[in-house]
C-alpha cells in the first residue's frame, strides 16, 4: 500500500541513481548519500541497497527540479557524476498500478524491470526498441517509465541498458520489481 505524503508540508520522494556501484564504477556508500541528502536539507533520508535507491522527504520542488539540484550538488561535493531519476509517491503508486506484466510480476519479479527516464517517450521509439530486441524479451511504455520482461534471463540478454538508451536517444536507469516494491514498502513505512 503506498501513502501519499503531502500533509504539513511533507512530499516523499524516490531518487534513483544511473549506474553507481556497479563494477567498481561510480562508488559511492549509501551513508555518504543519505548525509548528501541532510546535508542539503531534505528530511527522513533513506536508502535501500547499494545500487543507489534514495527516499526523502524533498518539499516543495518539483521531480525535475530535484533531479537538476542532485545531479549538481552530487557533482560538486561527491564528485559524484551520475544521472538522479526522481519519481513522487504519486508516481510511484501509478508505476506499481500501471505494471503490463502482472503475471510476470507474481511468478517471476527479478525478471521484470522497470527502465526510469526523465521524459516519456514517443510509441515510434518503443515500436524501434522492441524490433531491435532478438530474443523473448518484451517492452511496454507506461509515461516516463518502460517496462521490460527477460523470460530467459537478464545476464545473458542482448538487451542492454546500453542498447535502450541508444535506441531511446536519452539515459535510463532500471531496477527489478523486488526492488520496486521493496522501495514501495519503505516509503510506506516512512510515515505509518
Amino acid at each position: 500500500m503506498l501513502l501519499r505524503m503531502k500533509e504539513s508540508g511533507i512530499a516523499t520522494r524516490i531518487a534513483l541513481l544511473r549506474a553507481v556501484n556497479v563494477a567498481g564504477h561510480s562508488t559511492v556508500s549509501m551513508a555518504d548519500l543519505r548525509a548528501f541528502l541532510a546535508g542539503l536539507g531534505f528530511g527522513q533520508p533513506r536508502s535501500l541497497l547499494q545500487s543507489g535507491n534514495l527516499i526523502f522527504d524533498g518539499g516543495e520542488r518539483t521531480s525535475a527540479e530535484l533531479e537538476n539540484l542532485l545531479e549538481a550538488e552530487a557533482a560538486k561535493r561527491l564528485e559524484l557524476r551520475t544521472d538522479f531519476f526522481v519519481r513522487s509517491v504519486d508516481d510511484w503508486a501509478s508505476i506499481v498500478a500501471g505494471n503490463p506484466f502482472p503475471e510476470e510480476a507474481e511468478r517471476d519479479p527479478g525478471h521484470l524491470v522497470v527502465l526510469f527516464l526523465k521524459e516519456a517517450v514517443d510509441a515510434t521509439a518503443v515500436e524501434a526498441l522492441q524490433s531491435a530486441v532478438v530474443g523473448s524479451e518484451v517492452i511496454r511504455a507506461g509515461g516516463r517509465q518502460l517496462y521490460v520482461t527477460y523470460p530467459d534471463g537478464i545476464g545473458r540478454s542482448k538487451l542492454t541498458n546500453t542498447l535502450m538508451e541508444r535506441k531511446l536517444g536519452r539515459r535510463a536507469t532500471g531496477r527489478n520489481w523486488n526492488t520496486v516494491l521493496k522501495l514501495n514498502d519503505l516509503t510506506s513505512s516512512m510515515h505509518a
